[in-house]
């Protein structure tokens, strides 16, 4: 009788001595953090949805990439895209466009997920935040994360004319991104 209660606390001791060192690594350089000129934005990355595109992500990030990029088609009342070098919304990186990687996670109100043309498989450097749920999206663009800090400042971003698909005319732009 003496044994299980000793086994069990001897499991109990161990799974707990192997917690800190799980929840260092698990959050490690999964967050994107977006200095824009109206304040931060935290992103939490899904590599557990989207692992090519969180890692191209995190590459372009730590490349400096993003630093000075405009957002550059804004719509109220959907979503605000970035990530064009050129702020026309028709350029990317260097990298190789990225297969999609679908989930069934929704796209609600704060999800940030890859923007892309026609091609299911074109995606490369733009990515989108949602201002408002978009069903309309899910299965059909790659989920990359979520704001969990800054949504204030995400809804503070310049809209664009409705009238040219959210073109915006002196935009907001990202000052600097960065993983933590």
């Amino acid at each position: 009788m003496k044994v299980l209660p000793t086994l069990g606390l001897l499991a109990a001791v161990a799974m707990a001595s192997l917690a800190p060192a799980h929840a260092q690594t698990a959050g490690a350089g999964d967050t994107l953090v977006i200095e824009t000129n109206k304040g931060e934005i935290d992103v939490k990355l899904r590599p557990d949805l989207a692992p090519k595109h969180v890692a191209q992500i995190e590459a372009l990030a730590k490349e400096g990439f993003y630093d000075g990029v405009v957002f550059h088609r804004v719509i109220d009342g959907f979503m605000a895209q970035t990530g064009d070098p050129t702020g026309t919304g028709m350029g990317g990186s260097d990298k190789p466009d990225l297969k999609a990687e679908f989930s069934d996670t929704p796209f609600k109100r704060g999800t940030v997920g890859m923007a892309r043309a026609q091609d299911p498989n074109s995606a490369n450097s733009q990515f989108f935040i949602m201002l408002a749920d978009g069903d309309f999206l899910n299965g059909q663009y790659t989920v990359v994360g979520e704001v969990t800090k800054g949504m204030d400042v995400v809804d503070k971003i310049k809209k664009g004319d409705e009238a040219n698909n959210g073109t915006v005319e002196n935009p907001d732009k990202m000052v600097k991104v960065q993983t933590r």
